[in-house]
């Protein structure tokens, strides 16, 4: 029984996990079809992990303890890292590096540790986490091996379990993330941390590892067939090439120089910040002198410039993503050719279309399966044409719209008449209740009951915002300054303030008077962190019976959008 971990361990742990991934990338490249359907996550992640075995082996030859092999995997990793998925990889790791860093060998226990330190490392990299993602696989895996390190000392035992607590993470994932479950897929990057820790127990036990379905899994998938989908199609085919917002996947080194940051100091979250304005896909990770960065941007030339202020630019790699997508679809629409017939696009029962402002409104839609999200909102309604553009544009049979704006309901129902496809239009009038119509929908249901269950539950929504007045005005005989603070609550005023987050405090309260089970919070782009977690501390304070989610939005000119249910 293999009670510690040392180095040759380790280091036959990690080869074994990267020779089990390498024989799968084009496994799980056709899964990835998140964030970005551009097919190269299995390629990322082994890319970055054969790195990460390559400064392995050199510290090998210096016979390190095991804390300090784990240290040259994690900057192995972290040098090589290629795309979101290798980035968090590398996350992983380095978490588990810095966890274990003096360590000559390790336990169970402290092998748990490392596995649970490392997840909350790769969560604080990411800007805006995803669940049901290689994050939420890693997370329940890590969890599940620092139950079973209390139960037994054996690694093998407790490698098993953490396994299987990953292969099952990884089966849910179509539940949590929609646009899996759309494209008939598992998520990319966490099959291909299955298959490091299936290659971590091979090692463990001297056997190779395989997994296959079981009597036990009936109704679910056999987790190595996955990658033949939609008739052997990629998921990438699901999607199409012009949904791609930020058209250029970016990564590179900042090497931080001394009479630069005398000029413009550095502040990782400052940095990650501003970054983000250039685009979404975020990841910005610094250890001592380097800043490692990965970004889907539009305009790549800007984000580069910014790096430059800090100091001077390695290993930059950029890829047009629209144009590996498009290639992507190229190749099987000429294989198909060869065959016996050609490929044509698949029409699914239904499409759905919503409204929405704010990057990460718009991928909590995207996220729960909308097909299109169109940018709009109060000060900036969409017209007829973009939303029947945007019909046009999803192979469907039906499409519900979801204006989540009581200024757009109406250039949304004139669609109707527009299109040849069938429409429904819910008259949704904010985010919150669009986002709980789309968490009733059901692709086994008929049009009608959908139309019903999705409209049941938007009446058991309240839905505020807090904005600011743009002019002097009365409210219910009050007077209203130019640059208060607003608390609106199904679009009415119901709280008036000088201060954004009492005013926000007041407008919660009124909205939890009548009782409430779960506050789901959306912050917008001029909230800093500090204001979310005093206002979370005050929910938490005063109304600790209830649940808060809190989320992204990024919307501009509403600083929260709040939902009861």
């Amino acid at each position: 029984m293999v009670r510690v971990i040392d180095s040759q361990t380790f280091l036959d742990m990690v080869r074994s996990g990267a020779e089990r991934l390498n024989r799968s990338v084009d496994q799980v490249n056709a899964l990835n079809v998140f964030p970005v359907p551009d097919g190269d996550t299995g390629t990322n992640m082994n890319l970055t992990l054969t790195s990460g075995v390559k400064e392995l082996e050199r510290q090998a030859a210096s016979k390190g303890h095991v804390g300090q092999m784990a240290e040259a995997l994690s900057k192995g990793l972290l040098m090589g890292a290629r795309g979101n998925s290798g980035v968090i990889l590398s996350q992983l790791f380095r978490g588990f590096g810095k966890g274990v860093a003096e360590k000559e060998v390790l336990t169970s226990r402290e092998f748990a540790e490392g596995l649970k330190r490392g997840v909350d490392t790769a969560y604080k990299a990411v800007i805006k986490p995803v669940e049901g993602t290689v994050l939420t696989v890693a997370r329940e895996a890590a969890e599940k091996a620092v139950r079973m390190s209390h139960r037994t000392e054996s690694l093998a035992e407790m490698m098993e379990m953490v396994l299987e607590a990953a292969r099952k993470a990884l089966q849910r994932t179509p539940e949590q993330l929609p646009v899996l479950a759309q494209a008939g897929v598992v998520d990319a990057g966490g099959q291909g941390l299955v298959l490091i820790y299936e290659g971590f127990l091979a090692a463990l036990t001297g056997e190779d590892v395989s997994y296959t379905v079981t009597e036990a899994d009936a109704g679910t998938a056999d987790l190595d067939r996955l990658g033949e989908i939609a008739h052997k199609q990629s998921a990438q085919s699901h999607f199409e090439t012009g949904d791609i917002e930020h058209g250029y996947c970016t990564e590179f080194i900042v090497k931080l120089k001394p009479d630069k940051l005398l000029e413009t100091p550095f502040s990782e979250e400052k940095f990650r910040a501003d970054m983000g304005g250039f685009g979404d896909s975020l990841l910005v990770v610094a250890d001592d002198d380097l800043v490692k960065v990965h970004i889907h941007a539009e305009h790549p030339g800007e984000t580069l410039t910014y790096a430059q202020r800090y100091g001077e630019l390695t290993r930059i790699k950029i890829e047009n993503m629209r144009e590996q997508h498009a290639s992507i679809l190229d190749s099987e629409h000429r294989d198909t050719q060869q065959g016996e017939s050609v490929s044509k696009p698949v029409t699914k029962r239904y499409g759905l279309v919503a409204v929405a402002i704010g990057d990460g409104v718009s991928e909590i839609f995207r996220s729960l399966g909308a097909d299109v999200v169109i940018q709009g909102g109060q000060t900036m309604n969409p017209s007829t044409e973009e939303i029947v553009q945007a019909v046009q544009g999803i192979p469907a049979e039906h499409v519900f719209i979801l204006p989540n704006n009581k200024n757009i309901i109406m250039t949304a129902e004139q669609v109707t008449e527009l299109v040849e496809v069938p429409v429904t239009v819910l008259p949704t009038r904010t985010i919150p209740q669009g986002l709980a119509a789309l968490l009733s929908f059901s692709e086994e249901e008929d049009v009608k009951m959908n139309q019903k269950r999705m409209m049941e539950s938007v009446q058991g929504v309240s839905s505020g915002e807090v904005t600011y007045a743009i002019r002097d005005s009365q409210y219910e005989g009050g007077a209203i300054k130019e640059g208060d603070f607003l608390g609106i609550r199904e679009g009415r005023i119901e709280a008036v303030g000088a201060e954004m987050l009492a005013t926000s405090r007041e407008l919660l309260a009124r909205m939890l008077a009548n009782g409430g089970d779960v506050v789901t919070l959306l912050y917008g782009e001029d909230v800093t962190q500090a204001q979310v977690q005093e206002l979370t501390h005050f929910l938490e304070k005063e109304y600790p019976d209830v649940e808060c989610e809190v989320h992204y939005g990024g919307q501009p000119l509403y600083y929260f959008l709040f939902s009861v249910e």
